[in-house]
């Protein structure tokens, strides 16, 4: 049976764990060519090892989303490999630490906003131009529910994902006509590494966050590449510019 993204290419940054991993295999199950790129190349390379275990193609690129000739040659490698990119979701991002804003230490800004914003910035600037030529793709951002609402004591977090959003509409504004989709994905508390390591200094944490969440649990790195996945078929075609909220019905409070 063929499916749906047979012949197609994608690159998921952040992919050597977490929503990045999950949305590497879910492409890679519906016939992607699936791009791994992140900094972290040992959990990298095994993320493309079990993706071609499972019959797809997959290739690992070491890249620092902040570093503008790391993007640049991470297309370059892309394009040389398969000629085309016709999905990128950008996903890399860091937490920060915790701090209200009179107190947060200014080098801890700096590199949220550069990993989370400046880095979704430079992925699309040197993504765009690929699509460009191919006559379109489609780009999802990963932003966050703390990009439409205020997150208290993660002022970096929540400033860099409300620039994502922005950014996200932006560029879907400028690139519609050219057959270029972007959309952004705004999850509330999902079971990631990251979330899993906050847990373990504070035992009592995941009980909290589920009594934040109507629907009583946190959300899961397949549920999000699920989302990513539509927003990039046939189905999700007639989408553009939009900041999908995942979150278990938090802001319908």
């Amino acid at each position: 049976m063929t499916k749906q993204f047979e012949r197609k290419v994608a690159v998921v940054t952040g992919g050597a764990s977490g929503i990045g991993q999950a949305a590497a295999f879910a492409f890679a199950n519906e016939g992607a060519a699936v791009v791994v790129a992140d900094v972290a190349d040992v959990a990298g390379k095994e993320t493309v090892r079990r993706i071609v275990q499972s019959g797809a193609n997959s290739i690992f690129l070491e890249i620092d989303v902040t570093n503008a000739s790391h993007v640049k040659t991470m297309l370059r490698e892309i394009e040389m490999a398969y000629g085309q990119l016709d999905f990128a979701f950008n996903n890399a991002g860091i937490d920060g630490v915790r701090a209200s804003t009179a107190e947060y230490p200014e080098e801890a800004w700096t590199k949220v906003l550069d990993i989370n914003l400046t880095g979704v910035f430079l992925c699309m600037k040197y993504e765009i131009p690929l699509m460009l030529r191919q006559g379109g793709g489609v780009i999802i951002n990963m932003a966050s529910v703390a990009g439409v609402t205020g997150f208290p004591a993660h002022g970096a977090y929540t400033a860099s994902k409300h620039g994502v959003i922005g950014l996200t509409k932006t560029a879907a504004l400028e690139y519609a006509k050219a057959g270029i989709r972007v959309n952004a994905l705004c999850p509330a508390y999902t079971r990631t590494p990251m979330l899993e390591r906050m847990v373990q200094t504070q035992p009592d944490l995941e009980a909290r966050l589920r009594t934040r969440v109507p629907l009583g649990r946190l959300g899961t790195p397949e549920e999000i590449a699920a989302a990513a996945v539509y927003l990039c078929s046939e189905a999700g075609s007639f989408i553009t510019g939009h900041a999908l909220v995942m979150d278990g019905g938090i802001m319908a409070e």
